[in-house]
């Protein structure tokens, strides 16, 4: 039995389904990376809300989620950008979500992290504003037990004068973290306001920035996550850091090879794309736990086609192809998003997405899949 997918230019091909899933099994942590998955969050269907109301989050569904990427072994990056942190997802939500997650992460001994920023912050702010709202969030963050990931502010970016600005504030907020936070460096890719953070549209200068921040501080970074989708600087960054502090790839172009490291070192891991990936991923740490970085790179370059997918341009659009096969595996019933984000890829795109996907052995039921991927094709007036 085929499917008919469209292609893209007006015409359709067939496509055969997968009937077995990828065989991957629950397991512990690893013991080789510390890897986590940015979590995406399930949107209450049944709210009466619009794009501009406050997020309404199905909190069952969101938590269960996480259970099943703690379940393989995989630690939680909460509250990040592909749980829809500015775009969809206020403060007030993402707090909420800090709270949850975290308390369920106490009860079943999963590893998490969490977002801070200054997302509370709507309109042109002060540098004394950025700090206050940092701290709050830090605060937050720190009092629900979880390590804090300081992420990227918008409000920073606009306020900053120059590179000394971002070192006068994270600074301040690593001199009073209470434990080793993670930093996040996250590119104008994934969120255009980001554009000229450290101070400097010069990569090579912001670098610089950033790396000085952290010799400032280095007792109190475990580490840092770069999303750049630039391979050869995370390693370049990734061999000026301060002993003891980690690089954890935010790339979802390159990871397999910043995974598996060189002579030198490697990454380890804080991916979006390890939210649909997250078994297979799995087994794929596991394999490199053993020391076999063939047997690694083997299960997980077959993966970058459907994250390069993903993650196409405009870049900061990928949480909606996560979503869309979170739905198709059977982890929420749904295919709505947070400020109906559902809409901001075409057909074409979710059924590549699904191909590619289903190539893989992502979905549990590949039946459920098939028959959500053709009720989706159906609204849109394709007939099987």
């Amino acid at each position: 039995m085929t499917i008919r997918l469209p292609a893209g230019d007006g015409g359709f091909r067939a496509y055969e389904p997968r009937k077995e899933p990828f065989a991957a099994t629950p397991g512990t942590p690893f013991t080789s990376r510390t890897v986590f998955s940015a979590a995406h969050v399930v949107a209450d269907p049944f709210a009466d809300s619009t794009p501009d109301s406050p997020a309404a989050v199905d909190w069952d569904a969101t938590l269960a989620f996480r259970r099943h990427l703690w379940s393989h072994g995989l630690g939680v990056a909460e509250a990040m950008d592909t749980a829809q942190r500015g775009m969809g997802l206020d403060w007030a939500g993402a707090a909420e979500l800090i709270r949850r997650s975290a308390a369920e992460a106490t009860s079943v001994g999963g590893l998490i992290a969490c977002g801070v920023g200054t997302d509370q912050l709507t309109g042109p702010a002060t540098l004394a504003e950025v700090r206050a709202a940092y701290e709050e969030q830090l605060a937050l963050v720190e009092e629900s037990g979880a390590q804090a990931i300081l992420m990227a502010s918008r409000a920073l970016a606009a306020a900053a004068k120059g590179p000394e600005d971002y070192l006068e504030v994270y600074g301040h907020l690593l001199r009073q973290s209470a434990e080793p936070v993670i930093l996040h460096w996250l590119g104008p890719m994934f969120d255009p306001a980001l554009e000229g953070y450290w101070g400097s549209s010069d990569l090579d200068a912001a670098t610089d920035t950033f790396l000085e921040v952290i010799a400032a501080h280095p007792d109190k970074v475990d580490g840092i996550k770069v999303s750049l989708l630039e391979a050869r600087r995370e390693i370049d960054i990734r061999r000026r850091l301060p002993q003891g502090v980690r690089c954890y790839t935010g790339d979802d172009f390159n990871y397999p090879e910043l995974i598996a490291g060189d002579e030198q070192g490697f990454s380890h891991a804080l991916l979006g794309i390890f939210d649909p990936l997250g078994p297979l991923a799995a087994e794929a740490v596991r394999v490199l736990d053993t020391g076999d970085a063939k047997g690694f790179r083997e299960l997980l370059d077959p993966t970058v086609e459907l994250s390069r997918h993903l993650f196409q341009a405009p870049t900061r659009f990928y949480k909606t192809g996560v979503v869309f096969l979170a739905w198709l595996a059977g982890h929420q019933s749904h295919f709505t998003m947070v400020g109906g984000l559902q809409s901001a890829r075409s057909l074409p795109h979710f059924a590549r997405a699904y191909e590619l996907a289903d190539g893989l052995g992502l979905f549990p039921d590949p039946k459920l899949a098939e028959e959500r991927m053709k009720n989706l094709l159906s609204l849109y007036g394709v007939n099987q």
